[in-house]
């Protein structure tokens, strides 16, 4: 019985880093593939120039400035009327205002710096996920509105 013993613990460690590796491969192809379940293709985009237009006449939108505080390095400046709001208190933000009073049929478009959006794409899960129907990312962010020559407006300054 001891040298079974021996032997299967033998084999077991030889065994083991390919275990392991099968297991990694296995969690990571699962996280890959969260991309495609159906939750995270309800969130839609918005070019910079839709977004333009909707502000240019008025429509009723509402935009959530998602951008950490360490990219607003070299200007303070958001789109007009954006709400600024940190990521990790959005869910928390929703149950005051001003975010509290949106109706949940508004529109509401998200923006950040990432460099593939990110953070508001996670901002627009949270929304949906909250009940908003009509929720979208501007494609680009920060950083193509400011190409585009988007209206923008100073950040009030947080006390």
């Amino acid at each position: 019985m001891s040298r079974q013993w021996r032997l299967s613990a033998i084999v077991l460690l030889l065994t083991w880093p390919v275990l392991v590796d099968a297991i990694a491969d296995s969690v990571h192809a699962s996280a890959r593939s969260e991309v495609g379940r159906p939750e995270f293709a309800t969130v839609e985009f918005i070019t910079v120039e839709e977004l333009k237009s909707k502000i240019a006449s008025s429509e009723r939108v509402i935009v959530i400035d998602v951008r950490s505080t360490g990219s607003y390095t070299g200007s303070n400046d958001r789109i007009k009327g954006a709400i600024h709001v940190k990521l990790r208190r959005l869910k928390a933000r929703l149950a005051h205002p001003p975010l509290k009073n949106v109706a949940r049929d508004t529109e509401v478009i998200t923006y950040c710096a990432c460099p593939s959006d990110e953070s508001s794409v996670h901002a627009a899960q949270v929304l949906l996920d909250a009940g908003f129907k009509r929720v979208r990312v501007l494609k680009g962010g920060w950083q193509e509105w400011l190409k585009a020559g988007g209206p923008a407006e100073p950040r009030p300054r947080v006390l």
